[in-house]
C-alpha cells in the first residue's frame, strides 16, 4: 500500500460514533448545509417503507433536522414500493417524469442522476432501498464529515456485509458478501488507481457528496456508476477530499451469480473507459444456463452508456439559477 493511502487510512477514515448527532446538528445550523437523502428503488415494497419510516422518525424531526428532504426515485417498480415509501412519509418521484426530453435507460446510474435534478440539498446522501435492519446511523454517520469539515468533498460507507443462507436471515460461518468489490472491483482499484485501495466498500450503495462534486462528474447509467464516481471524484478533488465511515453491519439481499456476472462485466466496462479512451472491448456478455438438451448460452448488452455532468444539462442550470 502506499505511504500517502496508509496516511489518507489515518486521518480521513472514521467511525460513525465519532460524531455525535448534537455535533451535526451544530455544524449544520452554523453552516446553514441542507442535505437531501435519496433512494433508488426497483421493486423494493419489503424494505423501503421501514428505511423511510427510519430516517424520519431519527433525523427529520423538530428536534433533529438533519435531513432536509427524502426522495424516494422509482425506476420503474412492478409492486408497490412506490405507494409503501409515500406511505412511510418520502416523496416518491417516477424516473421517466424527471428530464422527460432525454428517454431514461435502465440502470441505477440512470436513476442517481437524475435524481439531482429533483432534489435541492447541498448534501446529497444515496442509500440503497433494499437493505434490512436499518440503522439511521448509514445517514448521519457518511453526511457528518461533509458537515463538519469543509475539506471532505465525497464519503463511503464502510460496513460488514454478512452473506445470509437464506434461512432465516442468518451469516453462513461469518462469509463476506461483496464478491464483485473482492473479484472486480479491489484488483482494478489497486492496480489501476493504488491511491483509492484504502476504501473498504468501494461499490457500497450508501454515499454522500457534496452537490458541487457530484453536478460536475458524469455518471455511468448501470452497475458501473459506484466506481466511475469514485475514480473521477479522485481526479476531480483529490484524495484528501475523499474519506470513509464505519456504519456497522449492512444486511441485504444477495444477488445470484449470473447478476453478479453482469455487474461485473459493467464495472470492468466502466474502469476500461477510464483507462483508455481507444480500443474498447466488445461490450457484450454471454453466460450459460442449463436447458433441457444442456447448456443454453445468454447474452446481454453490457451497460456502456454514460450521462453527462448533470451541471451541463440546460434544465439543471435553470432550475439552480431560479
Amino acid at each position: 500500500m502506499l505511504e500517502e493511502v496508509e496516511r489518507w487510512l489515518a486521518g480521513r477514515s472514521w467511525s460513525a460514533a465519532d460524531r455525535p448527532l448534537e455535533q451535526l446538528l451544530e455544524a449544520k445550523r452554523q453552516t446553514g448545509r441542507t442535505v437531501s437523502v435519496v433512494l433508488p428503488a426497483l421493486d423494493e415494497e419489503a424494505t423501503v417503507g421501514a428505511i423511510v419510516a427510519a430516517i424520519r422518525a431519527d433525523l427529520m424531526t423538530e428536534e433533529v433536522p438533519l435531513v432536509d428532504e427524502l426522495v424516494v426515485l422509482d425506476s420503474g417498480s412492478t409492486d408497490r414500493t412506490a405507494e409503501v415509501a409515500a406511505a412511510a412519509g418520502a416523496r416518491v418521484v417516477h424516473r421517466d417524469s424527471v428530464l422527460p426530453r432525454i428517454p431514461a435507460l435502465p440502470g441505477k446510474g440512470e436513476v442517481l442522476w437524475r435524481s439531482l435534478l429533483v432534489t435541492s440539498g447541498d448534501i446529497v446522501c444515496f442509500v440503497d432501498a433494499d437493505l434490512r435492519e436499518f440503522s439511521s446511523t448509514f445517514v448521519s454517520g457518511i453526511v457528518g464529515p461533509l458537515l463538519t469539515d469543509p475539506e471532505v468533498q465525497f464519503v463511503k460507507a464502510m460496513y460488514d456485509r454478512p452473506l445470509d443462507t437464506g434461512q432465516g436471515g442468518r451469516p453462513a460461518g461469518g462469509e463476506q458478501g461483496g464478491r464483485v468489490t473482492e473479484l472486480v472491483a479491489r484488483p482494478l482499484l489497486n492496480l489501476h488507481w493504488p491511491r483509492l485501495a484504502g476504501f473498504v466498500q468501494p461499490l457500497g450503495g450508501e454515499y454522500a457528496a457534496r452537490r458541487s462534486l457530484l453536478e460536475r462528474l458524469p455518471f455511468p447509467v448501470g452497475y458501473g456508476v459506484e466506481l466511475g464516481l469514485l475514480v473521477d471524484a479522485l481526479h476531480t478533488v483529490g484524495l484528501d477530499a475523499l474519506a470513509q465511515v464505519d456504519v456497522g453491519v449492512r444486511r441485504h439481499r444477495h444477488q445470484g451469480g449470473q447478476a453478479l456476472g453482469r455487474m461485473a462485466a459493467a464495472i470492468y466496462r466502466t474502469a476500461q473507459l477510464r483507462l483508455a479512451r481507444g480500443h474498447l472491448v466488445r461490450p457484450r456478455l454471454t453466460q450459460f444456463e442449463r436447458g433441457e438438451h444442456g447448456f443454453v448460452p445468454r447474452t446481454t448488452a453490457v451497460d456502456t452508456e454514460e450521462r453527462p455532468p448533470m451541471a451541463e444539462i440546460p434544465e439543471y442550470a435553470e432550475r439552480r439559477a431560479a
